[in-house]
């Protein structure tokens, strides 16, 4: 899709594209949290994109970005959704890989806390 617009809804822990032509209509998503100890990272959990919008790019893209937000706010990404850690593999040099024990930080608090992102 070429004309994606990405919004971080922190809030919501939540990172959407948007598409031209779609009247504002979320075409994807990726669900995060923020880990605070014990350091602070994007861990995303789950990515979503609609059906209709599959293979246009945009799930990439939004890998791309939360890498590009972590990367602006000096944080890592702790990458817990399968999409984002196999995004991250074919692309190292823009996803350094996070330290196994920020990993398993991030894993327990989403066994703790699993309705709370």
């Amino acid at each position: 899709m070429s004309d994606l617009e990405i919004r971080d809804d922190r809030t919501a822990g939540r990172l959407e594209a948007t598409g031209d032509g779609t009247g504002g209509e979320v075409v994807g998503h990726i669900e995060y949290f923020v880990l605070e100890s014990p350091a602070r990272a994007l861990v995303p959990v789950h990515t979503v994109v609609e059906p209709a919008h599959e293979g246009k790019g945009i799930a990439g893209s939004l890998a791309r970005e939360l890498y590009a937000i972590a990367g602006r706010e000096g944080v890592v990404v702790a990458p817990l959704c399968p999409y984002v850690v196999k995004w991250a593999e074919r692309h190292p040099d823009e996803a350094p890989a996070a330290d196994p024990e920020l990993l398993r930080a991030a894993k327990r608090r989403l066994t703790e806390h699993p309705g709370r992102l």
